[in-house]
Parts: C-alpha cells; structure tokens; sequence
C-alpha cells in the first residue's frame, strides 16, 4: 500500500544510533524530516548529511527534527557520522535508522514488500531509498520528494518547502511557484472576497481563480 501525502506515517518502532523509540513518540508535537539512504558511506550520501548537519540551527529555528534512514546497522551508522561530521564541518547531532530488516523502506514505499538484502549487495539494490519525507506535528506526511543516487538533494528546496508547508498550514493560505518567505500568497479559492478582505485586507486579483496578498506581520 502506497503511502500518500496527508496519509499518516505508520508509527514503526526503529533501532538507531540513538536509542530505540516509537516514531510518533519522536516526533511529538515537532515537524520532523526523514532522510533516507541507500547504504552508509556513499559519496553523495554523505555530502548530503554533512549539510543536514551544517543546517541545524535552521531545523531548530523551524521547530523541525530531522532523522536518517539507511539500510546498515547502527555500528556502520556509528563510525559513518565520523565522515559526515568530517565533511560537513559540524556535529551530526541527529539520529540514523538501522533499517537492515528494510521495514521502514517498505513501509514508507521505498522499496516492494519483498524486496531484501542479498549478500555482498551494493547501493543499487537499494537504489530507491533516496526520498525526503517532510511530517507534520499531526504526524501526517505533508512532501516527497525522491532523487536518483547520482543527484545530490537541493537543501536550499527542502527548507523552501518546509517554509511554504509551515506558512500554508499556520496562515491558512498557498504559496506560488519560486515562493520564499516573504513573498506574496495565493488565497485559497475557498475563501470568498469579503472574507478574504477581512482576514488579509487588500489582495490583488490577477485572474478570478487567482487572488495575491500580503501576509500581515
């Protein structure tokens, strides 16, 4: 069963580098972000984490945690955050999910229900856990995003969205293409003209599906 946006996360229990919790519990009342990876030690893989370590004062501004899957062991996750720390220059405070019986890559569809590990098995046999996950306090899985193993994340994307999805859930309004913060937001068509007068003031109609304002401060 696919896992869509707006479905709730299954709230698997997960061994990491950190200890073993539930992941609702984790999450609690945060917005979380779950990095996944084909295998510990792989070059774009760890650039990657070495940025999501670099990011952590942005995270923590967001009230966002951030947490890794791979499909290693916690031991390989251990001496791995050696060279993501040594790359990125900074502390990689968060925790990575030891998912070697691959139930969190089934269960978030990263991977067939019978899909396992062979013996002397390479990234390519895991090629598809390379997705971000970005979830709400309401537990409930708000973006997706997938990358091949030859494309690095764009970082700069992540917290763009993640700005977008906080703004559209706490302003009750959408966010246009390129969107950053700051910028003019799309009232929703459910909102008619006098209300939207009332809660944003003046909007600019561009067309009659499409109205622009300015969020207040």
């Amino acid at each position: 069963m696919s896992l869509r946006i707006n479905d709730t996360i299954p709230n698997l229990e997960v061994e990491t580098d950190q200890g073993t919790f539930k992941l609702h519990d984790w999450i609690g009342d945060s917005w979380a972000i779950l990095f996944s990876h084909p295998k510990d030690f792989t070059p774009v893989c760890t650039t990657e984490f070495g940025v999501v370590a670099q990011l952590s004062d942005e995270w923590a501004k967001r009230g966002t945690k951030v947490i890794g899957v791979s499909v290693d062991g916690v031991e390989d996750h251990k001496k791995w955050k050696a060279d993501i720390e040594k790359v990125g220059g900074a502390s990689a405070g968060f925790p990575i999910i030891a998912d070697d019986g691959l139930a969190v890559s089934k269960a978030f569809d990263m991977l067939p229900a019978e899909a396992y590990l062979p013996d002397g098995r390479t990234p390519n046999d895991s090629a598809t856990v390379r997705s971000v996950f970005i979830i709400g306090p309401d537990k409930n899985m708000k973006l997706s995003m997938t990358y091949p193993m030859n494309v690095g994340r764009n970082f700069a994307e992540v917290l763009r969205a993640l700005d977008g999805l906080q703004t559209a859930a706490s302003q009750g309004v959408a966010t246009p293409a390129n969107w950053n913060v700051g910028d003019d937001v799309v009232i929703p068509t459910a909102v008619n003209d006098e209300d939207a007068k009332e809660k944003f003031g003046e909007f600019e109609t561009v067309l009659p599906y499409l109205r622009m304002t300015k969020l207040k401060d």
